[in-house]
């Protein structure tokens, strides 16, 4: 096919996310578990700049160490790219230019943004036009999170969380994020929470939901009952991984949190705070006891296309 290429680079800037409800059903013959979670997108974000290249390659930059990331083909941008490249017939290549503020295994899906994102300037760069259903389909290949990335706002993610419908959010939330100097294995905290139900005998959900009142509460943009709903099935097994998390997660509701709640597999744990004022005392509250803690909120739009 042919392919309206440009020479200018095509700057796109994809979300991180909190999951506010999660619940993880049984394991699937295939690995993976069935959920239901509530996402919300919010102000930290990826920036992908893609030039067209022969080859395909990705180099990254930004506020967070990203000096553990390969670079190779294994690489989600890199899959993005050329997997979007397969399916619409284009021959060459892209250099991508990625500069990080999502924290890297931190359970906001920063990787998952940057692949949406890479799509997305993709897509732009060569001019292939895809639908954003394609896009979406695309997407769910690269990983569960990846969806969600494309769309942004607040979701409702069902099977692996790339099962999207939109949930109505009024208002803007307000979060502070605690965000930790290490990361943890999605797999592993996953492997955590099974060995957690098997010593214990729990029964687990088979077709997991979320619950009413976390829809309830996104639609009113109350952030005192979705203090009140918010819940994460891995918070259990990612405390137990990282045990030094529960003191932070008491700082902060001891310093005006309403709540807070480990974000995805952790390690990040987010606070929901009443309103731009409290999540400003809470951050400097939380900065002061040497924690890196950042303001942001939601929900925010997904991966797009930013002018030159």
């Amino acid at each position: 096919m042919t392919i309206a290429w440009t020479e200018e680079a095509v700057h796109v800037r994809a979300p991180g996310k909190i999951n506010v409800f999660m619940r993880v059903g049984d394991v699937q013959p295939d690995g993976y578990h069935d959920v239901a979670t509530a996402y919300q997108a919010v102000s930290l974000y990826e920036d992908v700049r893609a030039w067209p290249d022969d080859e395909f390659s990705v180099a990254f930059g930004g506020s967070i160490d990203t000096s553990a990331l390969v670079t190779d083909g294994s690489n989600l941008a890199i899959r993005a790219a050329k997997l979007l490249a397969r399916a619409t017939g284009v021959s060459g290549g892209v250099r991508l230019e990625i500069d990080k503020h999502v924290p890297i295994a931190g359970g906001m899906g920063g990787g998952s943004a940057d692949a949406a994102a890479t799509l997305v300037a993709c897509d732009a760069l060569w001019g292939t036009a895809l639908p954003k259903e394609d896009l979406l389909a695309l997407a769910a290949q690269l990983g569960a999170d990846v969806p969600f990335s494309l769309t942004g706002g607040t979701a409702i993610g069902t099977g692996r969380g790339d099962r999207l419908s939109p949930a109505l959010a009024t208002g803007s939330f307000h979060w502070v994020l605690a965000i930790a100097e290490f990361g943890l294995s999605t797999p592993g905290v996953y492997g955590e929470l099974d060995r957690i139900r098997t010593e214990d005998g729990r029964n687990v959900p088979r077709s997991p939901v979320v619950d009413a009142e976390v829809l309830q509460a996104l639609r009113a943009g109350d952030p005192v009952l979705l203090a009140q709903s918010l819940h994460n099935d891995l918070q259990e097994a990612a405390l137990r991984l990282a045990p030094g998390l529960r003191g932070i997660l008491e700082l902060g509701e001891s310093h005006g949190a309403l709540a807070g709640i480990v974000s995805g597999s952790g390690p990040t744990l987010a606070f929901l705070a009443a309103d731009a004022d409290s999540a400003l005392e809470l951050q400097v509250a939380l900065s002061a006891a040497r924690l890196h803690a950042i303001h942001v909120h939601g929900a925010v739009h997904g991966a797009r296309v930013l002018a030159h």
